[in-house]
């Protein structure tokens, strides 16, 4: 699996994968500029538009105001990860064919998912991730728990979704959420290191490119059969 996993970073710096890189981070940087802007608007209008609230207390307006700076703040970073992951989710099996065409012969590369499916995926992966990061937020004040439930539940999550999106490029849906119930353990164990990268703010940017190199390799080693040992 560390095999798997250096390949898959040394996949980050090939120029298909910056070609991707590129394209996600720009619609990434644009959604989350126009996320920022929505907020600070809502900002502003809490703190102008609703003088009346804050009549005979002016402490309490300054709180807010505050209050909102910091929330802005601190709600970016926790959108960072999911809106990374919705973008990059509509890349995904342009990265699988980048990857497949590296590790299997071309009558054994895997199809693309219909594009139905892709968005539905690309919806999915961000809405994973923006329940991890709520979940995270509601834990932030628990020193300990809130860095333990963020990593834990990441590797699950993200390990799920990738291991089965590069599977279903061989197999039905059923089949691929078969095939990781079998190898759960292993799956996970591939998916802690998936979680450095989402744990990590800027390289968390990074983590489509390594996830789904790193599950096409690792399903690539569960189901292809491996060489006998020669006899003694």
């Amino acid at each position: 699996m560390i095999d798997d996993a250096v390949a898959s970073l040394r996949d980050m710096f090939t120029p298909p994968f910056r070609a991707v890189l590129g394209k996600s981070l720009g619609l990434t940087l644009a959604l989350l500029a126009g996320l920022w802007l929505a907020l600070e608007r809502g900002a502003v209008w809490l703190t102008t538009g609703g003088e009346s609230w804050f009549a005979g207390a002016p402490w309490l307006k300054t709180f807010v105001e505050v209050a909102a700076a910091l929330g802005l703040f601190v709600a970016l970073i926790f959108l960072i990860a999911p809106v990374a992951m919705l973008v990059a989710g509509f890349f995904l099996d342009e990265l699988a064919e980048h990857v497949e065409a590296k590790i299997y012969p071309p009558d054994r590369q895997g199809r693309a998912a219909p594009a139905l499916t892709s968005m539905w995926l690309a919806l999915k992966f961000s809405g994973v991730a923006l329940a991890v990061n709520l979940v995270a937020f509601a834990l932030w004040l628990i020193p300990g728990v809130n860095a333990l439930v963020f990593f834990v539940a990441n590797a699950y999550l993200f390990s799920r979704e990738y291991f089965e999106l590069a599977a279903m490029r061989y197999r039905p849906p059923d089949e691929a959420r078969a095939l990781r119930r079998r190898h759960r353990l292993t799956i996970f164990a591939a998916g802690l290191l998936i979680s450095l990268f989402v744990a990590t703010p800027v390289l968390n940017l990074l983590t489509p490119l390594f996830g789904i190199g790193l599950m096409a390799r690792l399903h690539k080693r569960l189901t292809e059969p491996q060489p006998a040992l020669s006899p003694r």
